[in-house]
């Protein structure tokens, strides 16, 4: 038999089964499904075939990308170019591999080439959009993945990375346009729907952002993300119960989260659920140990069974772990002034301004802070910021007068005064407006309608209007916790002339009201307005008050809107007369004051009545006094007829009562032996 001749040129045992062509296409296969180990294996085999095969040298570039080994990539890639010049994909990605390194200039003059090759090329243009973000040239990066979608208007990938950069330049309704193009190119698609419900946030429009993540949650129960951004939104609403129904579905699609844990504990928090809340937070923090924002909730639910001391150190932790963390300094100045230790939490606020400089209700804290201790010239400027800060809720009206605060001349000028704090702030500083008088200034006053009769006759006043009605015209406008600002206000230049408020105190029904006892009268008030955010530590239940009331006095209750439990001590304490029924007004209040010898109050507008009416008032403060209280003292350069008494360190007022009923026995008898 004739052996067959053998075939010459070609590797013993291949075939064209085996050609250098099937292994390329092989590993391209296995390359674009994501099995990168065949793939560099194919490929290998391709390069033993032909070494200098430019399809396999590029792919063997891009598979090392996927093993992170970018030098040896770039230095496939580059010897595929040296083979084959004209391919515009091998500079491109070329292009790609040098911004991984930061070689931003060679990676510009790859793309250029890419596009020189091929015009038109609307994904080369995203990437130099993504070259120009990383370099931090938004505008530039903008540009480019405009002029993609201008060469493409179906590109996805460059609507989505334009709106997502937008986002970050927080310019929401420019990113909205962006993720709607990305819907009208793939319409209900989670990735937008997610994307336009955090727009939909940032422009403060709720019911649209619900109505995205519903959306997404319609067509996929178990997205997680949806979940927790609507959690997240439900909870920036107050619908806390809602917004815990999701975060507890967030955790049955993934148990092992730590964020959802987190964001459940934040609301079961704030629903007053503590050991539940509690018991999500460790479970947070348990998951991921380091997760700043766990232990910065934990630290704020400490604080609000006040637990201070334990809270602090969560918020020590929780900037040990995140240095950058923003709320986590704020929170342990706030917990710091709880303390006491103000000087410390001043620290705490500048490390969180640092990093946050335009925060309101840092910039707010800083105020009370300096306030407290006597740092007049701080605290002043820094409660201007009051405006921006939200926890305060304050309302900003738009004016189309300037704003004064003491720059410029009054003489001769109209200025209004308005309220944008509470009725005790607007009694203690309205205090100024005689001085504005004797400026030349003429003074409109803006106040809330119980105040109106009794403010409306401050010396000085040129016209009193309730908030609503229609303002005179005006040169200037100031709001009345502005003046001590305006004035350059100090502790020894308050201006403490009392009575600075007055009103007509003969009018019979008092004496009436009160009777002819022969005993001392004394007024008291046990309660502010429970929104007021430090109403749990100011205000007390007037059974704490009993104490008192078997001191040889007529007690008399000058609490208006008294809560549920306390009209029914009320009730049942005949020795005490309720006079409100009979206050209309704080015109009423003020008359009745006035026939009575001393009122005793917690820390609310019934105290700064007293003392604007220059009439003995004993304040009984928390621990942690509002600012105008200063520290460490028992009198009051605001009030000079006002007396202090602060809790101590055991934070109860059942120390304090026992001080006032002694006091208030050596008083009445010095009293008693005077006559």
């Amino acid at each position: 038999m004739k052996r067959k001749q053998l075939r010459a040129g070609g590797e013993i045992g291949s075939s064209p089964k085996d050609s250098v062509a099937s292994r390329y296409d092989a590993g391209l296969r296995h390359f674009q499904s994501g099995r990168f180990g065949v793939a560099e294996e194919r490929v290998r085999r391709a390069l033993l075939l032909e070494p200098q095969h430019a399809d396999c040298l590029h792919l063997a570039g891009l598979l090392h990308v996927q093993a992170d080994r970018t030098d040896l990539a770039i230095d496939f890639v580059l010897r595929a170019i040296r083979i084959r010049q004209d391919n515009p994909d091998y500079f491109s990605d070329l292009g790609r591999l040098l911004a991984r390194q930061d070689r931003f200039a060679e990676a510009l003059k790859s793309y250029e080439v890419a596009l020189k090759l091929k015009p038109g090329n609307a994904d080369v243009w995203v990437k130099i959009g993504d070259l120009s973000r990383q370099q931090k040239n938004f505008q530039e990066a903008l540009l480019a993945y405009d002029h993609a979608l201008s060469l493409d208007p179906r590109y996805l990938d460059a609507a989505d990375k334009s709106g997502s950069l937008l986002m970050e330049l927080q310019r929401p309704i420019e990113a909205l346009a962006k993720f709607e193009q990305s819907d009208t190119i793939r319409p209900g698609r989670s990735e937008t729907l997610l994307n336009k419900g955090l727009c939909f946030q940032a422009l403060d429009r709720p019911e649209e952002a619900a109505a995205c993540y519903t959306m997404v949650l319609a067509a996929d129960a178990k997205n997680y993300d949806a979940r927790i951004k609507l959690g997240n939104l439900l909870l920036g609403m107050g619908q806390l119960e809602e917004a815990a129904k999701h975060f507890r579905k967030a955790i049955q699609i993934r148990s092992h989260d730590a964020y959802a844990f987190c964001n459940l504990g934040c609301a079961l928090t704030r629903l007053k659920r503590f050991d539940e809340a509690l018991a999500m937070l460790d479970r947070a923090i348990a998951l991921a140990p380091d997760l700043a924002d766990a232990i910065n909730n934990r630290g704020s639910l400490l604080m609000a069974t006040d637990r201070a001391e334990e809270a602090l150190a969560d918020f020590e932790r929780a900037v040990a772990v995140k240095p950058d963390f923003a709320n986590g300094h704020f929170n342990r100045g706030i917990c710091l002034d709880d303390l006491l230790r103000p000087d410390e939490a001043l620290k705490s606020y500048k490390a969180s301004l640092a990093l946050n400089p335009d925060d309101g209700d840092t910039h707010w804290s800083i105020a009370l802070n300096r306030l407290r201790v006597g740092d007049f010239k701080t605290g002043w400027a820094e409660a201007e910021w009051r405006w921006k800060a939200p926890s305060l809720r304050t309302k900003r009206r738009n004016w189309n007068r300037p704003l004064w605060l003491g720059a410029e001349p009054v003489a001769g000028k109209t200025l209004l005064l308005h309220n944008d704090q509470g009725l005790g702030d607007a009694i203690q500083f309205c205090r100024y407006i005689p001085l504005l008088a004797e400026r030349g200034a003429r003074v409109i006053l803006e106040i809330d309608l119980p105040l109106k009769g009794l403010l409306s006759s401050i010396g000085g006043i040129t016209q009193c209007v309730v908030e609503g009605e229609a303002l005179p015209d005006h040169d200037f406008q100031c709001p009345l916790v502005s003046l001590p600002l305006a004035f350059k206000t100090e502790i020894g230049t308050i201006p403490s002339s009392v009575p600075y408020v007055a009103v007509d105190r003969h009018d019979g029904r008092w004496e009436t009201f009160l009777g002819s006892t022969g005993l001392p009268r004394i007024g008291i008030a046990w309660s502010g307005n429970p929104t007021h955010l430090n109403d749990h530590n100011r205000s007390m239940p007037l059974k704490a008050m009993t104490p008192l009331l078997d001191v040889e006095a007529q007690f008399v209750s000058l609490q208006k809107n008294a809560r549920e439990s306390d009209l029914a001590t009320l009730r049942e304490r005949s020795d005490i007369l309720d006079a409100a029924p009979l206050l209309e007004s704080f015109a009423d209040t003020a008359a009745l004051i006035q026939h009575l010898d001393l009122v005793i109050s917690v820390d609310t507008s019934v105290a700064h009545l007293a003392g604007a009416l220059g009439l003995p008032v004993w304040i009984l403060l928390p621990y942690v006094p509002d600012f105008r209280w200063l520290l460490d003292r028992d009198d009051s350069p605001w009030y000079p007829t006002a007396r202090l008494f602060r809790q101590t360190a055991t934070r109860d007022y059942a120390d304090v009562l026992d001080r006032v009923r002694t006091d208030l026995n050596e008083r009445i008898a010095a009293s008693r032996n005077s006559k």
